[in-house]
């Protein structure tokens, strides 16, 4: 409690550096705007999941939801920056990629879908070529985290915000979370609240619908959290939540709140070990990790982490197979039912841009 009072405090402090901020993207924008600075198109379907502020507001998800609905239908390939990974420029991702080379969310694209290819690359302007060149038969291209970007102009924009912190809500950097202007919102064809309580009201919805006033030509959805079957970080084998058992639960993503809640209600006790948003583990952390775990003191025990965190401890593999250390996984559910809507709006897209 005093830690978040702190650092709410401390980045009061910096609403300075956040006037600075919102002005340096007021004028990029406006260099956009008037195309000054000049915004590229291509030839095929491009699909954008991204949001207007730093943290989790689940774009991972969505992008393998999109990848889910669509790769049957379409030669679908992702395409992202790579965040926190060690190398640099355009990758494709093969058979013995990891996630230090492509990062831990096109590296948990890949290992779900490894017949999709799944490239990284900090300038998308150039990436994009490159992985049609790669791959000539694909139809159509989901960019992750990428609606800031404007050098590339995609022909769908679905803009994640966060139930909990909408961006109607929040500040620039550093004062807050914003990373572009609130405004932008205006640029997306389909706005989706995401993390809502599942059983938000419709009254509910139509007061976020007024205070995000969305304009007439987009679309808004709702999405709450679905958390998956349990399965084991190393082997993939399934097994099965039990509510008697006490959980070391390992973090290092942005937002881990909803995980956390959902364990208060589901668990009898949990202990978290959080580590910074996209940590690269070692094996000081390992044996961190395994420490904490034998401090437990239950019969019935286990470690628990998230998609993004299994990834990052593949290579550990020798280490951590024998322990009872799982993966929850975490999906969107729309509410309201209107999935088939937003799957309607997407499949469209794509089949009129084709014509």
């Amino acid at each position: 409690m005093f830690s978040n009072f702190f650092l709410k405090s401390f980045r009061i402090l910096l609403f300075p550096f956040a006037l600075l901020y919102w002005l340096v993207i007021g004028i990029r924008n406006w260099l956009f705007d008037k195309q000054i600075l000049k915004t590229a198109e291509f030839g095929l379907p491009l699909i954008c999941v991204g949001n207007l502020s730093v943290g989790g507001t689940g774009k991972s998800p969505m992008v393998e939801y999109l990848v889910g609905r669509l790769k049957d239908d379409f030669k679908v390939a992702t395409l992202s920056r790579g965040y926190k990974r060690k190398t640099k420029g355009y990758l494709l991702a093969g058979n013995n990629t990891s996630a230090l080379e492509i990062g831990d969310e096109p590296m948990q694209f890949h290992l779900k879908f490894p017949s999709v290819p799944v490239a990284v690359g900090e300038e998308r302007i150039e990436a994009i070529p490159q992985l049609l060149h790669d791959c000539p038969d694909t139809e159509v291209i989901i960019l992750d985290d990428a609606f800031q970007h404007r050098s590339i102009k995609a022909g769908l924009n679905i803009l994640l915000t966060e139930y909990g912190n909408l961006f109607t809500r929040d500040f620039y950097l550093p004062t807050g979370d914003l990373r572009d202007l609130k405004k932008s919102y205006k640029r997306a064809e389909i706005i989706i609240v995401t993390k809502c309580k599942p059983n938000l009201t419709e009254a509910e919805k139509q007061k976020l619908i007024r205070e995000i006033k969305p304009l007439p030509d987009q679309h808004i959805f709702f999405t709450a959290i679905a958390y998956g079957e349990l399965y084991h970080v190393i082997s993939g084998k399934p097994a099965n939540f039990s509510h008697s058992a006490e959980i070391l639960l390992v973090s290092g993503i942005a937002n881990p709140r909803p995980l956390k809640k959902m364990l208060e209600e589901h668990s009898n006790i949990y202990h978290l070990l959080q580590y910074s948003d996209h940590h690269i583990f070692t094996i000081d952390d390992l044996n961190e990790i395994r420490k904490r775990f034998d401090e437990l003191e239950s019969e019935e025990k286990i470690i628990l982490t998230t998609e993004k965190d299994a990834v990052r401890l593949q290579k550990f593999s020798n280490e951590i197979g024998g322990l009872p250390f799982f993966v929850i996984p975490v999906r969107h559910q729309f509410l309201f039912n209107e999935g088939t809507i937003f799957d309607r709006l997407v499949g469209d897209f794509i089949k009129d841009f084709k014509k």
